[in-house]
């Protein structure tokens, strides 16, 4: 999925360390309070740390998770751009690195729960009804304000 972009040629994807943690959250938060996803507290940052990659170009402009659910199903979550980063490929390129990630796993199906279903339409994410995602999934959606009414959409990647 390695993909050239605007972004690729100044900045880079690389796993994120423990420094990153405080500038990951506050990029997340910025997004949580606007309501575009579901924020993250710095203890579960630190719990997950080894879920996330960052975009980094002169500090953290970018962030992505790739969660492992279940039985070859993984999540993309807590994907954000700065918004002076957006509409460079940043997004693009965090997205095809975690999925490049779920192959070298051999986890052939990702989903995502999103408000911006278009960018992931784009790269090849499809449209999936949230009851057919196990029920394992939604351990993260209790923390959710909006739960049980969750209004994102649910799309799915398959390798095959």
């Amino acid at each position: 999925m390695n993909t050239c972009t605007r972004a690729q040629e100044t900045g880079h994807i690389r796993p994120a360390r423990m420094g990153d943690v405080k500038d990951i959250h506050s990029l997340l938060q910025n997004f949580a309070g606007k309501g575009l996803l579901l924020g993250r507290s710095i203890s579960s940052l630190y719990d997950q740390l080894r879920d996330f990659i960052v975009y980094d170009e002169d500090g953290i402009q970018g962030v992505c998770a790739l969660h492992i659910c279940w039985d070859n199903l993984a999540e993309i979550r807590s994907l954000a751009v700065a918004e002076n980063m957006q509409g460079r490929g940043v997004g693009k390129i965090l997205v095809s690195s975690c999925l490049d990630e779920a192959m070298s796993l051999e986890i052939d199906k990702v989903f995502v729960l999103t408000y911006q279903a278009g960018f992931f339409r784009k790269l090849h994410f499809v449209d999936i009804e949230k009851n057919e995602l196990p029920h394992k999934i939604w351990s993260d959606c209790l923390q959710c304000p909006k739960f049980p009414d969750c209004d994102e959409d649910a799309l799915i990647w398959n390798i095959l």
